[in-house]
């Protein structure tokens, strides 16, 4: 596997370019990618998700040129930490869906379209993830944030939101290019949406097996020992997260 090119923007498009933070984790996969969306050389530069509050990365970043206007995902430190200083750093004001997160700026709301640097993004509402996930609809590009990574699955807060959003992505135009706050872009992000929405019926399948030998009140720990026995255990913490997100909703339905 080649190594991830830490403290490199890499051109990923006419409008999109990339600095990857050095932060890798098994949550993070290489790290946080920091979008830099430009819609000509000369133009100034809407800079997506600035990451933590690392200094190394974010002086980077503003060596990319003058940035208009910042957006933020979701308010995950990974994503959102380093924001108010780059944000000063750079003299731009912050927009994201969680009004706490904004700086100088209101939150935008889902359909909103913004107009900054030459380019006009529109802001879907992807909840699941986090209550506050966005993703950003610009020229043939997606930004998916962390809720639909460049590899794996992500970690769901909500699950009956989460589905929702994933239709939401699916209904964008075949070909439409996945640009992830972690791992690397998505060829075509509304086929992606359709395989991770497979999954998750697939996982709610094997939770409500998993139930069915367990009993009707198991732990999220009991069920992710069952349904994710072939997974590795670091990754079981999380694993929870989801599997509590899936109990909630397959109890939402019960009671509905």
């Amino acid at each position: 596997m080649t190594a991830p090119a830490y403290g490199v923007l890499r051109q990923v498009s006419e409008t999109a370019s990339v600095l990857l933070e050095n932060n890798p984790s098994s949550m993070t996969l290489e790290g946080t990618n920091s979008w830099v969306l430009r819609a000509t050389p000369s133009t100034p530069a809407v800079v997506v998700d600035p990451g933590y509050h690392d200094l190394d990365h974010l002086e980077l970043l503003a060596a990319a040129g003058e940035v208009e206007l910042v957006l933020l995902t979701h308010f995950h430190p990974d994503h959102a930490e380093g924001a108010p200083w780059f944000a000063e750093r750079v003299g731009a004001p912050v927009r994201a869906f969680d009004p706490s997160l904004c700086r100088a700026a209101s939150s935008f709301a889902d359909g909103e379209v913004i107009s900054a640097g030459g380019l006009s993004i529109r802001v879907l509402h992807t909840p699941g993830h986090t209550g506050d996930s966005v993703s950003l609809v610009l020229d043939g590009h997606v930004l998916t944030g962390d809720t639909i990574l460049g590899r794996g699955t992500t970690v769901l807060h909500d699950l009956g939101d989460y589905l929702r959003s994933l239709r939401k992505l699916i209904e964008l135009p075949a070909g439409t290019v996945g640009l992830p706050g972690h791992g690397p872009e998505l060829l075509d992000l509304p086929a992606t949406a359709r395989e991770y929405l497979a999954h998750r019926e697939q996982r709610l399948d094997q939770v409500r097996s998993a139930l069915e030998v367990l009993g009707a009140d198991a732990t999220p720990r009991q069920v992710v020992e069952v349904v994710y026995a072939d997974v590795d255990r670091a990754l079981w913490a999380p694993a929870e997260l989801s599997v509590q997100a899936q109990l909630d909703y397959l109890r939402s339905e019960e009671q509905g």
